[in-house]
């Protein structure tokens, strides 16, 4: 017994755990919302992970995340298959060219650019233009799905490449063809789903990832993601909101001036 842990890191005894509760944290902001990798990426950097292997493992979490989430969506009703169906190619398409770039892009460059997405977004969780927006049921005509199109390749290669707050993305682009929140939710959830397995799959052919940390931390994210579902149906998601903005905070300040 005492060879087996000779062999381990013993950083991973308090690294786990805190990436556990992390990921359930994650997870929750994930499906209900978005931004939950602006808490966990941040967090794998300063476990001293090169940004790369960072970005790849978080991908273990994310994936796992939005596998349980689809069945705790698709146990409510809650799946529009058309919806996934127009948004999903030209996700995994973009998704492929945006973890391209994130592999060969300079870690400490990496840092400042998700230190700077940090801080965008955080100012767009603030002033919250979503709410201002339309929640009817959409009508979608051909020039409405085009768009569509074109924005979820863009959407994909935003993905692919960092992941950290695209799910705000999601939920704008879907508002704004009048789409409600919990439609939206479980279209997010199915295209990250997949075009996260395509990102996911470039990471790992490249060897940036760290599979006991994205264990773990994909433990977390799981059951974030199984509970999210049914928080997503009866409450929503601004009782997180102020938690998370003061993290993601502190983690942006954190890259960009102690990089």
């Amino acid at each position: 017994m005492s060879t087996f842990l000779q062999g381990i890191d013993p950083a991973l005894f308090w690294q786990l755990p805190l990436l556990f509760l992390a990921g359930i944290a994650a997870g929750l902001l994930n499906v209900l919302a978005g931004g939950g990798s602006l808490l966990t990426l941040p967090l794998l950097i300063f476990m001293g992970l090169p940004s790369s292997i960072a970005n790849g493992t978080n991908r273990v979490a994310i994936f796992f995340q939005c596998l349980f989430a689809i069945r705790g969506f698709r146990k409510r009703g809650y799946f529009p298959l058309e919806l996934i169906l127009l948004c999903t190619p030209p996700a995994l398409f973009g998704s492929w060219l945006g973890a391209g770039l994130a592999i060969s892009m300079d870690d400490l460059l990496f840092k400042r650019v998700l230190g700077i997405i940090m801080i965008g977004v955080l100012v767009l969780s603030i002033l919250d233009p979503m709410k201002r927006m339309t929640q009817d049921a959409a009508r979608l005509g051909t020039w409405h799905k085009v768009v569509l199109f074109i924005s979820f390749f863009f959407v994909g290669v935003y993905g692919g490449f960092v992941q950290a707050g695209v799910g705000f993305i999601i939920i704008f682009a879907l508002l704004f063809h009048g789409l409600d929140l919990l439609r939206i939710n479980a279209v997010k959830v199915f295209v990250v789903f997949l075009y996260t397995a395509v990102a996911l799959g470039v990471f790992v052919y490249h060897g940036q990832v760290n599979y006991s940390l994205g264990i773990g931390l994909a433990a977390g994210n799981s059951i974030g993601g199984m509970m999210a579902p049914r928080i997503a149906v009866a409450k929503g998601h601004d009782w997180i909101k102020k938690v998370v903005n003061v993290a993601v905070f502190i983690f942006a300040m954190k890259l960009l001036v102690f990089p």
